[in-house]
């Protein structure tokens, strides 16, 4: 657990770098958070991180970290690091591959607002996102999903906007689901202004995450790099309704980067709003989701036509022991891992995982290319 001075050492190096900053976390991973901090404010960084100082020039003299932790502490937050237990690592570990981190890369940290835990929060969770002037029919349709995923015991992340962002949100809690809203601004920031009162039941019941400190005002590039945080934190995205160029194509654009599967639902061929959604289908980087169980089959493919947990997936890890269930749940449904990184996400050392993958492989369960591991189909 963190003491008082290491968080500190977070919260300082999680303002001197406008987000994401990947050399910033290697400095980080190499010389630890408090060498780190210290290297950052003396300006005395390793040659071989030189990067790190153009870009904490302009804020590196400004400490604030506990102003920041105050300002988070006053509204129920708190910063999670990579240290703490709820850091969602597995989630967040597709940021850190080689095509996604130029671009994007892990958070350092994350702001949170609320009583939940956050990798709990996040385990099963479907994004939900669409245009800001959503139509009757779009929010129709997000209500109808939003109603049926709290119902599979499923959360759901969107990104606190105007439109079918806070349809889904307002949905879920009406429905006593949790709900978490990624912003594009500090925790301690109600934006849009119109959902000030969303956001705080939102933090009451859910969550409301930042990777941005306290007191940081919404921007353009923010929303941006937000959209990344919302395909990364979930099982699977859905686009209600989509202009061709819309925030929501973007979050639909990094889950494709992510491999992150991707639903989009059909709208009237007259909708403006539906353009975006209907390009996704057409050209086979989304599936055509009606429902909630269409986003379950998509979320979790080969596992019958629900997400509960009564559903095919129990049933088959009937018979697995302890480390072949840890192995067989840390495996992705698409894209794959290395034996390394199955071993890093479920926490189990090289030569236990190598012999529960043998098993899951000849009982049909897990599949390998010859570099990297998923689950088998069917």
């Amino acid at each position: 657990m963190l003491d008082e001075y290491e968080r500190r050492d977070w919260a300082y190096l999680a303002t001197v770098a406008e987000p994401p900053s990947a050399a910033l976390r290697t400095l980080i991973a190499d010389v630890g958070v408090t060498a780190a901090a210290k290297a950052v404010a003396t300006r005395s960084i390793p040659a071989e991180h030189a990067e790190v100082l153009k870009l904490t020039e302009a804020r590196y003299g400004v400490n604030t970290a506990a102003e920041d932790l105050d300002a988070a502490a006053r509204v129920g937050g708190r910063l999670v690091t990579p240290d703490d237990a709820e850091w969602p690592g597995w989630q967040l570990l597709a940021l850190s591959k080689a095509d996604t981190a130029a671009k994007g890369g892990e958070p350092l940290a994350l702001w949170v607002r609320g009583p939940g835990q956050l990798d709990q929060s996040i385990d099963r969770s479907i994004a939900i996102v669409g245009s800001r002037a959503a139509s009757g029919y779009g929010e129709h349709v997000t209500a109808n999903i939003s109603n049926g995923l709290v119902a599979e015991c499923w959360s759901v992340v969107s990104g606190g906007a105007y439109g079918i962002d806070g349809v889904a949100h307002r949905n879920v809690l009406a429905s006593g689901g949790i709900t978490v809203a990624v912003l594009a601004c500090g925790i301690d920031r109600d934006y849009p202004a119109g959902h000030s009162r969303l956001l705080s039941e939102i933090a009451r019941t859910g969550l409301v995450v930042s990777e941005y400190p306290p007191g940081t005002n919404a921007a353009k590039h923010r929303f941006l790099t937000r959209n990344r945080l919302v395909a990364a934190l979930s099982a699977a995205v859905v686009v209600v309704e989509a202009g061709q160029r819309s925030g929501a194509a973007n979050t639909a654009a990094w889950a494709r980067k992510l491999g992150t599967p991707l639903g989009a639902v059909p709208g009237p061929v007259t909708s403006a709003t539906s353009v975006g959604c209907h390009r996704m289908i057409a050209d086979g980087v989304a599936q055509l989701v009606t429902d909630s169980q269409d986003v379950l089959r998509l979320a979790q493919p080969g596992e019958g036509n629900a997400g509960s947990t009564t559903g095919s997936r129990e049933h088959r890890t009937d018979n697995l022991d302890a480390i072949q269930l840890r192995v067989y749940d840390a495996v992705p449904a698409t894209g794959t891992l290395t034996i390394g990184e199955i071993s890093f996400a479920c926490g189990l050392d090289l030569r236990q995982v190598r012999s529960a993958l043998a098993v899951l492989e000849a009982r049909g369960m897990l599949r390998t290319n010859g570099s990297g591991w998923t689950l088998a189909r069917g």
